[in-house]
């Protein structure tokens, strides 16, 4: 399932990332990588707050939904 589909305060590891290469590229320097752990901090209006790599990181609706878990 998406990213976006986490509640808040659930944590996880992540299954793939699906996109481009250059937005998986992008992803994969934000610390979003397969087997990494992440969890859902905030989500408002679709964005989310994430924890991955013990940094807190934003990311669009758009982008969330590219990151399978």
């Amino acid at each position: 399932m998406p990213l976006t589909m986490m509640n808040t305060g659930e944590q996880t590891t992540i299954k793939c990332i699906r996109g481009k290469d250059q937005t998986r590229q992008f992803l994969k320097n934000l610390g979003f990588v397969e087997g990494a752990s992440v969890s859902v901090v905030s989500a408002m209006a679709g964005n989310l707050i994430v924890t991955v790599k013990d940094a807190r990181i934003a990311l669009s609706q758009s982008m969330a939904a590219r990151i399978m878990v």
